[in-house]
């Protein structure tokens, strides 16, 4: 099928709307990324700067502290003090300690 003369005078005057028309979706397309990477932004930002909720821990690992064991375990060091204090008594050894001496450590390896 070929080209009419009428056909490249429609085509030609149209040209302008169509390079008009195909600039307008390329900036859309910028926009709408850069509009896009906006609203990324601002959903991290809001993800920082709150505080999270922390679920319930389970039975396992992840489970540190109990009450009835944290009650035993008081119990369990009160008991140990009072071992130490009754050692401490019976050695009662003079012993000079230099005030320097372990305040200081070397982390820097």
């Amino acid at each position: 099928m070929a080209i009419q003369p009428i056909d490249l005078q429609t085509l030609f005057t149209q040209m302008d709307k169509v390079a008009k028309q195909k600039s307008a979706e390329k900036e859309g397309l910028v926009l709408q990324q850069s509009l896009q990477g906006a609203v990324n932004l601002k959903k991290t930002e809001e993800k920082v700067r709150s505080v999270n909720e922390t679920k319930d821990p389970e039975d396992g690992a992840e489970r540190i502290k109990d009450k009835n064991a944290k009650k035993q375990g008081q119990e369990e060091t009160s008991e140990k003090k009072d071992e130490k204090k009754d050692s401490i008594d019976e050695k009662k050894v003079d012993v000079i300690k230099d005030p320097d001496l372990g305040k200081h450590i070397d982390v820097s390896g």
